[in-house]
């Protein structure tokens, strides 16, 4: 299977559709079936104490399966989001970007099961794990 999107027109279709959100983002790398998606740490991600909430790891987690089901199938703009589980493991660093290692394990007809990988810029050991699964809307 090769992508449908590179990197550039991926995140040119995720402003295009996601305009509130698309700014926090970045894709470091994409390959086929892979994506590292960045989230750019920011004071509104933070919850007190200064580490990355909950709410913007989910983000981070769900827009970077997102990215990669749009990267492999093309523009598919109502692909949703089906089953979700969530592992938070270890603090994130205090302001440092959340780096998303993402893999589809599978990319069916009409699922897609991604797995991902958190880290915080810097650490070798991950802040979460998620895995998701995507339901893609028909041809």
């Amino acid at each position: 299977m090769q992508l449908a999107m590179n990197a550039d027109e991926l995140m040119a279709y995720l402003e295009e559709v996601f305009p509130q959100v698309a700014a926090d983002f970045a894709v470091d790398r994409l390959a086929e079936m892979e994506v590292d998606l960045r989230l750019k740490v920011s004071d509104r991600h933070l919850r007190p104490g200064g580490t990355v909430s909950g709410p913007a790891m989910f983000a981070l987690a769900d827009c970077a399966v997102y990215a990669i089901v749009l990267a492999m199938v093309g523009r598919k703009a109502l692909a949703v989001t089906t089953s979700c589980s969530f592992d938070f493991m270890r603090k994130p660093a205090a302001g440092q970007d959340l780096i998303a290692k993402t893999r589809l394990l599978k990319l069916g007809r009409v699922l897609a099961v991604g797995d991902v990988l958190l880290f915080s810029e810097g650490m070798e050991s991950p802040v979460a794990r998620s895995t998701m699964t995507y339901s893609i809307p028909p041809k």
